[in-house]
């Protein structure tokens, strides 16, 4: 996982949470957001989305070949 998208999850995980407890999102959703928003801060700690595995979706530049 790349640093753009850590930063990017990490910035919508901070909004998902103030949505929530400004009450701007209340209920069933509001506890949705809260549950994204802790994967979403978990899969940037941890650098990896499980959901990404089987689309073969990579978001860092490590593995790219130099020509």
């Amino acid at each position: 996982m790349g640093t753009a998208d850590k930063i990017i999850r990490l910035v919508v995980a901070a909004l998902f949470v103030v949505l929530y407890f400004t009450k701007v999102v209340t209920g069933v959703w509001g506890i949705v957001m809260l549950v994204i928003a802790l994967m979403f801060v978990a899969t940037s700690f941890l650098s990896f989305c499980p959901l990404y595995l089987p689309f073969g979706i990579k978001t860092n530049n490590c593995c790219k070949k130099k020509e």
